[in-house]
């Protein structure tokens, strides 16, 4: 079910990320998206009833245990640091645009 529930919610959000409340790194990844425009989807995985479960079937299917974990265009981006090195190499605007998260400024 976990799984299945992951699957559904990163195939119909542009942007996800699967996180925790009180996680500082969370924090600075959905500040960074806010601050950029982006509309997406956060799922604190403390607060929701099935989180733990919904973390471990995240760990099987990303093999990534931590949060934040991010989804651009139903892709598997990583955590905090690879979403702020795709920023600063200038790769995740481009990405989020892609993925129809961002309006293009052109």
């Amino acid at each position: 079910m976990a799984m299945e529930k992951a699957k559904l919610i990163v195939s119909s959000n542009a942007v996800v990320v699967f996180s925790k409340s009180y996680c500082p790194y969370c924090v600075e990844v959905k500040n960074l998206l806010s601050e950029l425009g982006v509309a997406f989807k956060a799922i604190e995985l403390d607060t929701e009833s099935d989180g733990s479960e919904v973390q471990a079937a995240l760990a099987e299917w990303t093999k990534q245990r931590t949060v934040p974990n991010v989804f651009i265009g139903g892709k598997h981006i990583g955590g905090c640091d690879a979403t702020k090195n795709l920023h600063n190499q200038g790769r995740l605007v481009p990405l989020l645009t892609e993925a129809g998260a961002l309006k293009s400024s052109a």
